[in-house]
């Protein structure tokens, strides 16, 4: 599942029995061989969609993890970039892999629900984050966005459709989030990840009560299920005000 250069079984039972700040510290040096990391394929589709609608001048990546999505940022934003991370393991690495583009690249250890920025962005995107976060979690992350986004700037990220009932994928998080909630009853410090809880209806509800204006675009490259949806969708959450 991981490839002979991902964290073997006892290295991912230790990150999984620590904190989500310790884990991710301990599973940083592998993490880009794991498939916890985004695909490029998507990173791709969401630069490309960025493009059309740009360009920006100073973005922020949110649990920016080991700087992928810096990446797309340094694509599409014509001043500075800025990826952030409560985990310093991740953002070591980081600092390696984008170490070129340093002149206009900052990284700051934080958290997500504290962000400690001034409205000084016009474009924040995130990239597989989400399931670290409780539902109920996310009216204060949302609002943490919101606080840090210049008026007219954009929250943006890719959401993919969840499968079906009848896909062994389904069954698969089903049962990754079962033994989630299973080890946090029995173990702490707990371990927030679940794939499940990130539910792109009451995802946009919760942003529109925060103040933003959501609009979803399907990123065409992944075409669309049976039903016509798309099987993956671009969020993109605007704060109302001037561009």
């Amino acid at each position: 599942m991981f490839g002979p250069h991902g964290p073997s079984l006892r290295e991912l039972a230790v990150q999984a029995l620590s904190s989500v700040e310790r884990g991710y510290d301990l599973l940083a040096p592998k993490f880009d061989h794991t498939p916890f990391r985004t695909p490029d394929s998507v990173l791709c589709a969401v630069t490309s969609a960025l493009a059309r609608t740009g360009p920006y001048d100073d973005g922020l990546d949110l649990c920016c993890g080991t700087g992928a999505g810096v990446e797309v940022l340094a694509e599409v934003c014509r001043r500075s970039v800025t990826g952030v991370d409560f985990s310093d393991g991740m953002l070591q690495v980081a600092r390696r892999r984008v170490r070129g583009q340093e002149p206009r690249l900052a990284w700051v250890r934080a958290d997500a629900r504290a962000l400690p920025f001034a409205p000084a962005f016009d474009l924040v995107v995130s990239f597989g984050a989400f399931g670290h976060f409780l539902p109920r979690e996310l009216p204060g992350l949302f609002a943490q966005v919101h606080s840090v986004l210049r008026p007219g700037g954009r929250f943006v990220f890719p959401a993919v459709a969840p499968p079906r009932p009848s896909s062994p994928a389904y069954w698969m998080l089903l049962g990754f989030d079962a033994a989630m909630r299973v080890r946090n009853a029995v173990w702490r410090p707990p371990f927030v990840m679940y794939y499940r809880a990130f539910r792109l209806g009451e995802v946009r509800g919760e942003l529109e009560r925060a103040g933003f204006r959501v609009e979803l675009r399907a990123l065409s490259e992944f075409g669309r299920r049976r039903d016509g949806s798309p099987h993956v969708r671009m969020v993109v959450a605007r704060r109302p005000g001037a561009c």
